[in-house]
């Protein structure tokens, strides 16, 4: 362990600024290089707006052309649509409800194709094969289900390709852009649907509980058969193919020992499978065809010491765009052309932070108090002993999700501040299979959050946390999280601070957008009943119990969350008012789930920043 003297102290809008140009893409005929850049128009805050580079082979042309001219928000994600064409996403105010926005390379025109208020659309087929249309899902019809609709890129002209009845979750298209499967919820139980044509009428395959997944990734490639993530009869996910003609016998393709699998890539030129992608205490692959483990081994050998995922790539798959990366710096973005093995740089993700100066950031695991192993990630700051160490422990949202190794902005920000970051996969991630997920069913507030305080007493033990100095944040259930460890055990923490978190789970689950309605029963089943299971609800619902809170508190919210009502922080803030505890309170108006404006970010991280130091009495007095 090294015990050099600490990095300098960077500016905090050098961690959450948006790249200076990020988000590289090609077109299908290699012509055009995309990204997003910052642009400020007419005085308003800079936003994330769509730019187009001509390329000859590897090398720029002529001068960039800006082609978005978003002002209110960045724009959220985008994609080529052949070589003339690129499409994005965009909401208005963080609202989630997206529209698929067109716009043409050559003349700039923009095009919104889905232009219904209320409404929430996405892309479910660019359908590769057919140069003027894609498929599009949204529910203007209706706010709980999302009917699928043949648009045209240039013109905005829609045709409805499948009305849904009201119970179908998901579609799925074959290679030719067919929709040939679907998968149909009644809450509880989950049907995979499927048919030989478009002019057939759906057959049901396989019926499992909500505890089973069985999940179409990719038709197979003579599109007789499906490529599922299954985790039937197994406790991990795993990769098979399902015949519709004998559903029930899967043929295993891949698994990974005790971990899901996240996905699955394949060529659609060479029409075969690429490579398994699953985490253990990092990214790992397994590949399917020689020439792909050939190109990854060939890339990575010439950025030794990173990550590398290639991001996208022309139709003919010579030329992609390598993103290089590891836990101390979100890396540079490369053109690699397979053809001559040239690696041309176009940009480093965030120069503003040498990698040598963030911290390292260390897979861990210890054992919850019940014996389960708890797998997670441990942020040192550079520079100080790891002993009495300040910490802000950082549980994660979802909760169904989990934590990964990687650059993490906040991570490295705190860590820069003098502060060890403890994030933890406590039970209920997925990742680590179905029995690991099913155990934090029914234990928001409980066991959940034993995990936590688990971890936390485990950095005590090892010596390396000053118990008097330990905070908790997080964001949305990482939110519902620090305020049910300040709830819980009080005594353990010294600061809190909640981003858009639920407080009332009794509320909460009346307020979801209308197009979770079909999983409203899942959630029963898997948070509770607000009927049958009232009692825990409300013992574990920290807003009901801020009698026991007296951590002072740094709540920020979004206006207009789809997801986490704003009722939610405002009641934890009226009852803790209401007593007198100390709790500062930030709402933004033009913002919904999560912060994506820079200078609500900015501000956010600022008044954060103030607040831990105040009360954890920051380690930068271990400084001078």
């Amino acid at each position: 362990m090294s015990h050099d003297s600490p990095p300098p102290l960077y500016p905090l809008t050098d961690f959450f600024r948006n790249p200076d140009r990020g988000f590289f893409r090609l077109s299908d005929d290699g012509r055009w290089l995309s990204y997003m850049e910052p642009v400020s128009l007419d005085g308003q805050p800079a936003r994330m707006n769509l730019f187009v580079q001509e390329l000859e082979g590897s090398k720029s042309v002529g001068e960039a052309r800006c082609l978005t001219h978003e002002t209110e928000r960045d724009i959220a994600e985008y994609y080529w649509k052949g070589s003339d064409t690129l499409l994005y996403a965009k909401d208005f105010a963080g609202d989630e409800n997206f529209h698929v926005v067109a716009v043409d390379v050559q003349s700039g025109d923009v095009t919104d194709l889905t232009p219904y208020p209320d409404t929430r659309a996405g892309i479910l087929d660019d359908l590769y094969d057919d140069p003027e249309h894609i498929l599009v899902a949204h529910n203007q019809r209706d706010p709980e289900s999302f009917d699928v609709y043949r648009v045209n890129v240039k013109t905005g002209e829609e045709t409805l390709v499948a009305e849904n009845p009201g119970n179908i979750i998901a579609w799925h298209t074959d290679h030719h852009g067919r929709l040939r499967a679907a998968t149909a919820s009644d809450g509880l139980m989950t049907t995979l649907l499927y048919r030989d044509s478009e002019e057939e009428d759906f057959r049901a395959l396989i019926t499992t509980d909500f505890r089973s997944t069985v999940s179409p990734e990719l038709f197979t490639f003579d599109n007789r058969c499906l490529y599922a993530l299954s985790n039937r009869g197994r406790d991990c996910l795993a990769l098979v193919v399902i015949d519709p003609e004998a559903p029930d016998e899967e043929r295993l393709v891949f698994e990974a020992e005790g971990v899901d699998l996240d996905g699955v890539g394949y060529s659609r030129l060479r029409h075969v499978l690429t490579a398994a992608v699953y985490q253990t205490d990092r990214v790992k692959y397994h590949f399917f065809d020689q020439l792909t483990a050939e190109r990854h081994l060939r890339v990575s050998e010439k950025l030794p010491g990173y990550e590398i995922s290639l991001q996208s790539s022309t139709r003919d798959e010579r030329k992609f765009i390598v993103a290089a990366y590891n836990d101390r710096t979100p890396g540079a973005r490369y053109l690699y052309d397979d053809d001559t093995g040239e690696l041309k740089k176009l940009a480093d993700i965030n120069p503003a932070l040498p990698e040598q100066d963030m911290a390292e950031v260390r897979p861990i695991q210890y054992t919850a108090r019940d014996g389960l192993v708890i797998h997670g990630y441990l942020t040192l700051p550079k520079g100080h002993e790891p002993k009495n160490l300040p910490c802000v422990v950082n549980p994660h949202g979802g909760p169904w999700a989990r934590d990964s190794w990687g650059f993490n902005p906040e991570a490295q920000f705190l860590a820069n501040r003098g502060y060890c970051v403890l994030q933890m996969n406590f039970r209920g991630s997925t990742g680590y299979g179905r029995k690991f997920w099913e155990a934090g069913f029914g234990q928001w507030g409980l066991a959940m959050q034993d995990d936590i305080t688990d971890g936390v007493l485990w950095l005590i033990d090892q010596g390396i946390v000053d118990r008097n100095r330990i905070a908790i944040y997080g964001g949305s259930y990482g939110g519902y999280a620090t305020l049910a460890g300040i709830a819980r055990t009080p005594e353990l923490y010294a600061a809190a601070v909640d981003f858009v978190g639920v407080s009332n789970l009794l509320t909460f689950m009346n307020t979801i957008p209308p197009y979770w309605k079909p999983l409203l029963q899942k959630m029963h089943a898997m948070v509770g009943d607000p009927e049958k299971d009232r009692e825990r609800l409300v013992a574990t619902s920290p807003a009901l119990n801020a009698d026991r809170i007296r951590t002072p508190l740094f709540i920020a919210q979004g206006a207009n969350d789809p997801r986490v009502n704003r009722d939610e922080s405002d009641q934890m803030v009226a009852a803790l008012r209401a007593r007198g505890v100390d709790v500062e309170y930030m709402v933004k108006e033009n913002e919904g789930h999560g912060f994506h404006n820079d200078e609500n970010k900015f501000e956010f991280y600022e008044r954060m920043d103030a607040f831990l130091s105040q009360h954890l009495k920051a380690a930068n007095a271990a400084r001078d």
